[in-house]
């Protein structure tokens, strides 16, 4: 209940339409990303999965991908990355996998996080 409550907040305060979004500039953030995962299409994982098509994906599932207890509950109960999902649990991994293992405190920048995404959505969507 307190992540719903946290979420419909955020999106009351700053909806991701309202928020120009750079590509070029979430790449660059993504650069902090690296050091645990990859994006490439058919990429391998590494500390972290693949991220490739992660918008819209259910949560836990990229295969070969050994997954925190956390994290395969919370993608049991239905947790999947919507946009939304995905700027709250970049925003702060703990409040949506309490006990999950990505050791990244979070992104407190919502234009960094809106960037992001626009990279995500461009590199998922210039491999396919």
């Amino acid at each position: 209940m307190r992540f719903s409550m946290m979420l419909a907040g955020w999106l009351a305060l700053t909806p991701l339409g309202a928020m120009a979004q750079d590509a070029e500039a979430g790449q660059r953030v993504f650069n902090q990303c690296r050091a645990c995962h990859t994006i490439n299409q058919g990429g391998r994982n590494g500390v972290g999965p693949n991220l490739h098509g992660v918008l819209d994906r259910a949560a836990g599932a990229v295969e070969g991908f050994r997954y925190s207890a956390p994290m395969r509950e919370r993608a049991a109960s239905g947790l999947a990355w919507t946009e939304e999902n995905l700027i709250a649990y970049i925003t702060d991994p703990k409040s949506v996998v309490p006990g999950g293992s990505m050791s990244y405190v979070g992104l407190r920048n919502p234009e960094q996080r809106a960037n992001l995404l626009a990279y995500l959505r461009q590199a998922t969507a210039a491999a396919n």
